[in-house]
Formats: C-alpha cells, structure tokens, sequence
C-alpha cells in the first residue's frame, strides 16, 4: 500500500470552497491534482467542460421544474403560450456553464438575458444564439435593473481555482418577484449570490425573502449515467499520461 507521500489524487477538489479540505491534503502530503484547474495552452479547462455542459443544462431544467406551483415557485411556465407571456431568465456567466443554460432556457421559448463582463464573448453570443436571447454586460446597476424582472436567476459564474464573486446579495431579493428561482451553479465555488449555501438532492432548495434557492453543490450527480460518460471522455486520457509518463512529466 502506498503512503500518502506517493499518493497521486486526480478528482474535483473544489478547494476555493473549503479550507478545511485544502488544509488536509496538504497535511496528507499526497500530489492533489485538481480537475477544474487542469488547463490547456489556450487557458481553457478541459476537465471542467463536461460537467459544466451537464450544470448549465440542468440549471434552466431544474429552475424551470421548481417554477411550477407545487414545487414552490411563481406558478411560471418560461416558454408561455399563445396569449400569454413568456418567462424572463437572467443568466450571470456566459462561459459553459451560462451558454448551456441559455441555449436551454432560449429552446423553452423564454426572454433570456445573460450577462458578461467579456465584450468579445457577448458579441459571438449576440451572433450565433437565438433571437429571444439578448446580451448585456454585467454591472451592478445592469443587475439590479433586471432582476425585478426575472423569474429565474442562473448564477454561472467561474473563477478558476478562486472563490466566485457575489454579484447578487441579500438586499437585491426584496426587489424580486415573490416565487422566483435562483440557481446558484457556483455554489461548490463560494456562490455568486449571498444568500446562497449548499443543498443536497434530498433536500434540494429553501426560501430567503420569498426567492426559491436552488443550490446543489453536485448538480451532474443527478444524471450519473450521462455524467459518467462524459466525465470519462474527458478525464481518461489524462489519467492514461499520468500513469504512463508520471505526475511531473505529465504536468510540465
């Protein structure tokens, strides 16, 4: 058996998040490499893709499931009908996560607005999404302009290795419609909304000032089957070099 100074330990670690875990595995001695911090040449994190695909689809799926009257929300169904008006959904992040959600939130037939400080990201997205998505980019007045609006809120965005910063706080839900949804994705980062704390599957969500939270740290656990495959896809050949060549080699 190998002591915990030979150790190589290649998963999530999330350590942003908790210091307790980070303090550990220092203490372990073991190599932690970290899936989400993994980077290419071009500073994309291929590690994280998958599982941020699996989130930023299931945020819009979840936030529309817990919209709906007996889960707790405002009774709002976002694509509408004939004679009726849509739903607004404002995304925050337009990496994979958000782009995910938005393509999501934008085939439900919903008003979606997604928000970046990135213009050259905004302006490939206001080029390639749907018409009934719109870009704009993120500042607090710009946030605090569209939330009273929303029915949903999908938080998406990364920092990577860094904890999220809070775009939303706890004085912005007074200005929300009693029955929204808020999707923190963030949330195994610090959450970039305040009122934000980690749920479970069990028990996946709670109210603060009449705004449904929804913030699952593990959302892709709820499809372990797609989650699987696609994690696989992306991690095996890393795990292979790493086997092959060695940690060091590998990570040079």
């Amino acid at each position: 058996m190998l002591g915990a100074d030979q150790q190589v330990v290649f998963t999530y670690f999330h350590f942003a998040s908790s210091p307790e875990l980070t303090d550990a595995m220092v203490k372990s001695n073991a190599v932690c490499i970290a899936y989400e911090t993994v980077e290419k040449a071009d500073r994309s994190l291929p590690l994280l893709v998958p599982m941020s695909e699996i989130a930023g689809r299931m945020a819009t799926q979840e936030g529309a499931k817990y919209l709906e009257k007996p889960m707790g929300g405002r009774g709002v169904l976002l694509g509408g009908v004939p004679g009726t008006a849509r739903g607004n959904v404002l995304v925050l992040g337009c990496g994979v996560v958000g782009t995910e959600a938005a393509k999501m939130a934008a085939g439900l037939g919903a008003n979606v607005t997604i928000m970046d400080v990135n213009l050259d990201r905004l302006r490939y997205l206001d080029a390639v999404m749907p018409a009934n998505v719109s870009t704009r980019f993120s500042t607090a007045a710009n946030i605090e302009e569209l939330l009273p609006e929303a029915d949903l809120v999908i938080g998406a965005v990364l920092i990577a290795g860094a904890r999220a910063p809070q775009l939303i706080q706890k004085r912005h839900l007074k200005t929300m419609k009693p029955g929204s949804v808020m999707v923190d994705v963030a949330v195994d980062q610090g959450g970039c909304i305040e009122t934000c704390r980690p749920t479970t599957h069990d028990n996946p969500t709670f109210v603060v000032d009449g705004v449904l939270h929804y913030c699952v740290a593990n959302m892709p656990g709820a499809v372990p089957f797609t989650s699987t495959v696609a994690l696989v896809n992306a991690t095996l050949p890393y795990a292979l070099q790493l086997a092959n060549d060695g940690w060091v080699t590998a990570a040079t």
